[in-house]
């Protein structure tokens, strides 16, 4: 592991660090924001997963989490979205390709090679930050912005007892009835729309339920409202009688201006969580 840079913040660290991952078979960057309990010893960890076009600098940078999770004592990794590199695969799409994975497995050329987000995510990150860093492992909760988002949601459902909470902004709910989705899901799977079950959050919300704290807050004049379906998740964290929060937030669009706003309130409710 390389240490890409070091900054003072909130009494903390914020650092970058660049890894060799066995998962996507190439560097990954990471961001990691340790408050100043660190020192002392393990402190809990706040996953925050990012959208479309995303690297680990853009919440790193946009979204404000540092400051709420300084005044919690809560960790907070920053990953990047996908693969990247001279040899990994891409398209001229913004929604496909680098800066797009999906946090899914691929199973389709090209990407099968290097688009394994969901073990990146499940497996190979943890593990790196288990064995470097003064991180409570037992202790994790997951949010994440429209991409990174639908990528919380199902990570959250489909690894239970993993974390202890989960939020999103703005969420991909719906994949497999989306514009944002059927395109990446046939690209990286293959036209077996079986094989998409488990990376639609709503699906999985239908057939598993949820058993930790869900909150999910939406903006309603976010452009691409039709395509994130948030109504069809709601409905099934109803049917299921999940422990859930949905807010539509007036006038807020789908911009870092909408997660800055809130993510005070989602670090808070994660940390109730991880203190518990």
């Amino acid at each position: 592991m390389d240490t890409l840079s070091e900054n003072r913040c909130f009494g903390g660290t914020q650092g970058v660090y660049r890894h060799a991952a066995k998962a996507t078979n190439c560097d990954m960057t990471f961001g990691l924001f340790l408050p100043h309990e660190a020192a002392d010893g393990p402190v809990p960890v706040l996953w925050y997963l990012s959208g479309l076009t995303c690297t680990h600098e853009n919440a790193m940078i946009k979204a404000g989490a540092q400051g709420w999770a300084a005044d919690q004592g809560i960790a907070v990794v920053f990953p990047d979205t996908s693969p990247r590199g001279a040899g990994v695969a891409d398209d001229d799409a913004y929604d496909l390709g680098q800066g797009a994975g999906f946090y899914v497995n691929a199973t389709e050329a090209p990407w099968a090679p290097h688009y394994r987000m969901w073990d990146y995510i499940a497996d190979d990150l943890p593990a790196l930050l288990a064995a470097q860093f003064p991180l409570d492992m037992d202790r994790q909760a997951i949010t994440g912005h429209s991409m990174g988002g639908h990528g919380a949601l199902t990570l959250a459902m489909g690894l239970p007892g993993r974390f202890r909470s989960v939020s999103a902004f703005a969420p991909i709910c719906h994949p497999t009835a989306s514009n944002w989705g059927r395109k990446q899901l046939t690209a990286y799977l293959g036209p077996n729309e079986a094989q998409w079950l488990r990376h639609d959050a709503t699906l999985m919300m239908r057939a598993e339920g949820l058993s930790v704290p869900l909150l999910v807050d939406q903006g309603t004049r976010d452009p691409y409202l039709a395509d994130l379906m948030p109504e069809s998740l709601a409905l099934a964290a109803l049917e299921r009688r999940a422990a859930a929060t949905f807010r539509m937030q007036d006038s807020y669009d789908h911009s870092y201006y909408f997660v800055a706003s809130f993510m005070q309130d989602h670090v808070d409710f994660h940390a109730e969580a991880l203190w518990a």
